[in-house]
């Protein structure tokens, strides 16, 4: 994949029986590719990667493949709570051509020990063989379990094929700051917020929830300072933060998917798993209006 540049965890749509909406996927994908994206994250937490089964994702994903999506683009999401089950879906992505996977760590018992951790990602290699190639997922807000800087060196100093890069959305400078310290490990921030600082010191873009509906403008962020026009990159930074500062006071998952739903004239977008809700179209409504207000427009999508 191109770095840096803009990685979207995309959304997955479901039909009203709550199934994946496959087709509907595939098309997303296509038109964020179409945006700027130079990859898509499948299942991540904006995936409601929790609220879906082993053989759906791997059913998704190879969906995406079949429709053209090319799998070398793709980091599909494969962190569950044990090795079993995190390696054989991580194999399955693997075995379909996807660049890579990204695993969060065992999220369940909480208070274990960075030596426990580095025994569980050490399994996971040895399960998953040779070949895997494992972006770690750092997201403490949520999984309470997280893979702090002194881990993830470890790890990628002692499998530098297999352990390639890191998803930081601890929304904690500091870290991702330490992050970018370690030699050859791929650093991407889980958010736009900090995107010029950490390109400064390396960083290959972000992976960003709000991609999913603002890409265009994060990916010429990215471009506008690769091409050494700071001041204007800085500029449209500052636009970018407030539509993904704005969109953080509502639900991110629901209110993303209610716009997208108000953009292509496509109901099921705002269809979500349990334990989530989905947005009202009266709360939607609003969201829509302080985003025009903040000169930002919903992009007219048509599949």
């Amino acid at each position: 994949m191109k770095s840096p540049g803009v990685i979207a965890p995309i959304l997955t749509p479901f039909n009203d029986d709550l199934s994946v909406a496959r087709h509907l996927y595939v098309a997303h994908a296509k038109w964020l590719f179409e945006q700027g994206c130079v990859g898509i994250a499948p299942f991540g937490t904006t995936g409601e990667a929790l609220s879906v089964g082993i053989d759906e994702r791997i059913a998704a994903v190879r969906a995406l493949v079949d429709g053209g999506i090319d799998p070398a683009t793709m980091i599909p999401g494969t962190g569950l709570s044990n090795v079993a089950d995190t390696a054989r879906l991580s194999r399955a992505c693997l075995d379909m051509g996807c660049n890579a996977v990204m695993t969060l760590p065992p999220f369940y018992y909480k208070g274990v020990t960075d030596d426990g951790l580095y025994d569980y990602f050490r399994q996971l290699i040895l399960t998953i063989g040779p070949d895997a190639r494992i972006y770690l997922y750092h997201i403490p807000p949520i999984a309470i379990v997280g893979v702090p800087p002194a881990l993830a060196a470890r790890l990628h100093l002692e499998f530098p094929e297999q352990i390639i890069g890191i998803k930081d959305s601890s929304g904690d400078w500091a870290n991702t700051r330490a992050l970018l310290e370690i030699d050859g490990l791929t650093v991407y921030p889980g958010s736009e917020l900090p995107l010029i600082d950490a390109m400064e010191f390396g960083a290959a873009g972000c992976i960003s929830a709000s991609a999913n509906l603002n890409a265009r403008a994060i990916a010429t962020v990215v471009d506008r300072y690769e091409q050494g026009d700071v001041i204007a990159a800085r500029e449209l930074h500052e636009i970018v933060k407030r539509f993904r500062l704005l969109v953080d006071e509502y639900s991110p998952i629901p209110a993303q998917k209610r716009l997208l739903a108000m953009a292509t004239g496509d109901p099921r977008w705002a269809n979500v798993r349990p334990p989530l809700r989905a947005m009202s179209v009266e709360r939607g409504g609003e969201l829509a209006d302080r985003l025009d207000d903040a000169h930002w427009d919903i992009p007219d999508l048509t599949y």
